[in-house]
């Protein structure tokens, strides 16, 4: 089955790096790493074939200061998910 994620970070600089399973719950893995980014409102696309149906939809971001964990919510069909 297909999983589509739509996640808004609030800074630009972010890389996919990837999902993993966690039980039942899918976590897609994401990284910005570095000194500067631009301070702008920056939307990710990621579709996944997996081969069941999550009971959650994780993301998370590694980052220099060390990182965030946010759920996100299944909206017609797209798992969308906003940076904290």
């Amino acid at each position: 089955m297909k999983i589509v994620l739509e996640v808004t970070f609030r800074m630009g600089g972010v890389s996919y790096r990837g999902h993993r399973w966690e039980g039942d719950a899918l976590v897609f893995e994401f990284e910005r790493l570095g000194d500067a980014f631009i301070q702008v409102l920056s939307k990710r696309n990621v579709e996944e074939e997996v081969e069941r149906e999550p009971s959650a939809v994780i993301v998370e971001l590694k980052t220099k200061e060390g990182g965030k964990i946010f759920e996100a919510a299944l909206e017609g069909g797209v798992y969308r998910a906003r940076e904290p």
